[in-house]
């Protein structure tokens, strides 16, 4: 993921989180905010310490940031997107992860209708 594209500081969460929608699945939460002054998407990315230790946490971000980055162009521009991982994510592997992933994206409506 490209610096600009990546959410981090904690205003910007905290907006996302007050301001924003969420949808949720077994395995992640994802909430969204638009914001348009923003030419693409943002991505944050919340591990708990509950899901695991520091490897098992960092291993659900990179899985998490490869599946939007494959998806890219699929995904809505003007928003900012943040998952949060639950636990049941941990065990999966990471074609499941992907399809869940979509799941959640599809669900909150961030997914761009099909050009057919």
């Amino acid at each position: 993921m490209h610096k600009k594209l990546r959410l981090r500081n904690r205003a910007d969460f905290g907006r996302v989180y007050r301001y924003g929608k969420s949808f949720a699945n077994r395995q992640l939460v994802v909430y969204w905010s638009v914001k348009n002054d923003v030419e693409q998407f943002r991505l944050g990315i919340s591990v708990s310490k509950k899901i695991g230790n520091a490897v098992v946490r960092n291993r659900m971000r990179r899985l998490i940031k490869e599946i939007v980055r494959l998806h890219k162009l699929e995904i809505r521009d003007h928003v900012d997107i943040i998952f949060i991982v639950r636990k049941g994510a941990v065990t999966m592997e990471y074609k499941e992860l992907e399809k869940s992933v979509l799941h959640a994206l599809r669900k909150a409506g961030l997914v761009r209708a099909s050009r057919a």
